[in-house]
């Protein structure tokens, strides 16, 4: 009989078995080699990132109230000002001289910037560039023999928190209580403008041994910064055993520019993940930290 006459009834030749997947066969086996490559090319790429694009920073101090408050989280641009020994994560890299693509930043720019006897990044203003002589005489800054225009506005509340004590011996008699029961930190502030027209907010409770320096001519190479919080900054009017940056210091020190707030944490969050959202102060999401500009004055 041939194989066109087989009947109806005639049972089918057996089908060959599929051959088995290979991940079958391997099931439980893990190629660790793989995965640790995996692994170190995402922590290669995340390194990369934050050292040359962009990092995250918290504000660790009140030195630059009224416009950063301790708590606060910000996004860190580093290519504006070219790369250094201090782009890096981490620092690594001892003191080199020299920046690639540098620039130099804007007055008015708040920077961070790491002192050469520390492994610790500062955030400050720039207040002076290369060449600039600064002095202060009571509080006002001199800026090439020019004081720099400082109009007084109403003061500022802050709403006191665990990041915002209001301690009496930073701001003696600023603590007060507002109409509606909750309890404020109440602050002199006046308004600086620099030479470029940039504007911004600055705090001065009155005398301190901050309010007298100079006249120091800023060498090439070289900015001089200051915290906002005038009476209650380690920048480069504050010598260096005093944790201070010590007078103007190497533009290789500036490790990027502040963009904006990402969000701020008031301090008063407890290891409860519910109390983390009650822990956000609100309105400061989003904010800017480039300084207004105003046409420069006359």
């Amino acid at each position: 009989m041939t194989a066109t006459d087989m009947s109806e009834n005639d049972p089918l030749p057996a089908e060959e078995p599929a051959p088995p997947v290979q991940a079958r066969a391997d099931k439980g086996a893990i190629d660790w080699w793989h995965e640790v490559k995996s692994i170190a090319l995402l922590i290669l790429a995340v390194l990369a990132f934050h050292s040359f694009v962009a990092k995250p920073f918290y504000i660790p101090s009140e030195s630059m109230m009224p416009v950063l408050l301790k708590g606060d989280r910000l996004v860190v641009s580093k290519f504006p000002y070219g790369w250094s020994y201090v782009s890096p994560s981490f620092h690594p890299l001892p003191f080199l001289k020299g920046r690639i693509f540098g620039h130099l930043p804007d007055r008015g720019d708040i920077v961070i910037v790491s002192p050469h006897n520390r492994r610790e990044d500062y955030i400050k203003r720039v207040i002076g560039l290369p060449g600039d002589i600064i002095e202060v005489r009571g509080g006002q800054v001199v800026l090439n023999g020019v004081a720099v225009p400082q109009k007084a506005l109403r003061p500022v509340r802050i709403p006191v928190d665990g990041n915002a004590p209001c301690s009496p011996t930073q701001f003696p008699g600023a603590r007060v209580t507002g109409a509606d029961g909750e309890d404020y930190c109440q602050l002199p502030v006046r308004q600086e403008i620099l030479p470029n027209g940039k504007r911004y907010l600055t705090i001065d409770m009155g005398p301190s041994a901050l309010d007298w320096y100079g006249p120091v001519r800023v060498p090439p190479h070289h900015v001089f910064l200051m915290g906002d919080n005038r009476d209650n900054s380690a920048d480069s009017r504050a010598p260096l055993e005093e944790n201070g940056l010590g007078g103007p210091v190497p533009w290789e020190a500036i490790g990027g520019r502040a963009e904006f707030i990402t969000f701020s944490l008031d301090g008063d969050s407890t290891w409860n993940p519910l109390s983390w959202i009650h822990g956000l102060r609100g309105g400061r999401a989003g904010n800017s930290l480039r300084p207004e500009s105003v046409p420069p004055p006359k």
